[in-house]
């Protein structure tokens, strides 16, 4: 009987190796950085393939606001289970630092401000993936190395408050801060974050000497969040704050608050970005968010939560002569903010450290 089944079994064994032969070598793929740089034409299919196979992902993010997007996402892959605790990009960096040190690998991807991925970057936590989708934006909204796409972003411009200051009175560059009007009207934000960033912006742009004299200003610091600084200037106990928000500002006038934001010139942005883990578990199912979240579709959904956008596709939803600065791409950001830092502690702070 044993001999009778040998030809069977040799020819079910060539069928298999003919079978294996055939495949695409992308079946094949196992590495994280293999799944993160596939880009042959069956790539959307070994996506989801894989991520059929892994059932979730887990995605490290700072804050609610990205939930419509991932509720789109689950109804495109309903198959994925996602988790996403949240944390500060701080305490995300000191947690992974903790799960990598201790061989422990849980997080696949992460939607954090770009500044915040840099240390886990730097730490060699991030992995430099390819998705068709960078094509569609510009080459700043991209990390110089591939290790992340900015996916939405907000900018810091002059915020003032249009009872107190009337729109046509109010600063339209940051050169127009400088006259003696405002001085001791103004204030700052002190998070680190926020103030080194700002003072980086206007180093590269204008040069110490800029803010040097701004400082003789008699600026305030605050330590304070942006929304709430942004409260203050409507309150008009911080008339003029040449380091508001954006979106703050279009929040609160929609509610009819007296608030406007002037576009000084360069500005910086503040961008959040995706990025996938080296050790993700489920590779597969991090760059199908990935790319999610950097198509026009899901652009468009943070459009409607009050995003901008990079997309090449979204022109419109761009501030018409907008001269944007991606500052966490520089090649030696890490250095250059310390340095800020340390500036913004001795002209404004007066050796305070800045918050975090």
């Amino acid at each position: 009987m044993a001999k009778s089944l040998t030809p069977v079994l040799a020819a079910l064994a060539l069928g298999a190796l003919a079978v294996c032969a055939s495949a695409p070598a992308a079946a094949q793929l196992k590495s994280v950085a293999e799944v993160a740089n596939y880009a042959g034409p069956d790539r959307q299919k070994i996506l989801e393939d894989g991520a059929r196979r892994e059932g979730s992902i887990m995605l490290y993010a700072t804050g609610t606001q990205i939930q419509p997007l991932l509720d789109r996402f689950k109804q495109k892959y309903p198959f994925i289970k996602v988790e996403m605790p949240r944390a500060s990009s701080a305490d995300t960096a000191r947690q992974i630092y903790e799960e990598y040190s201790a061989g422990v690998y849980n997080v696949d991807a992460f939607e954090l401000s770009s500044y915040g991925l840099v240390p886990i970057r730097d730490m060699g936590f991030l992995q430099p993936f390819k998705t068709p989708e960078a094509a569609n934006y510009v080459d700043s909204a991209l990390e110089p190395g591939g290790r992340w796409i900015s996916v939405r972003e907000g900018y810091i411009g002059i915020g003032f408050n249009t009872k107190v200051i009337p729109e046509k009175d109010a600063p339209k560059s940051y050169q127009d801060l400088l006259d003696p009007k405002w001085k001791g009207k103004m204030a700052i934000s002190s998070s680190a974050s926020t103030a080194s960033n700002w003072v980086g912006a206007m180093l590269v742009t204008y040069g110490e000497s800029f803010v040097r004299r701004f400082s003789d200003m008699d600026v305030r610091l605050y330590n304070i969040t942006g929304r709430a600084l942004a409260n203050l200037t409507i309150s008009g106990e911080a008339p003029l704050v040449p380091t508001t928000y954006q979106s703050h500002v279009e929040a609160s006038r929609k509610e009819g608050a007296a608030i406007a934001w002037n576009l000084p010139g360069p500005v910086p942005v503040t961008d959040t970005a995706a990025a996938i883990a080296t050790k993700a578990p489920h590779p597969h199912a991090a760059m199908l968010l990935i790319d999610f979240l950097a198509s026009k579709e899901g652009q468009l959904i943070y459009k409607d939560l009050g995003y901008y956008s990079s997309h090449r596709e979204l022109a419109d939803n761009q501030i018409p002569g907008i001269q944007k600065l991606f500052l966490s791409n520089r090649p030696k950001y890490v250095e250059e903010f310390e340095a800020w830092t340390e500036l913004t502690q001795k002209v404004f702070a007066k050796g305070a450290k800045l918050s975090r």
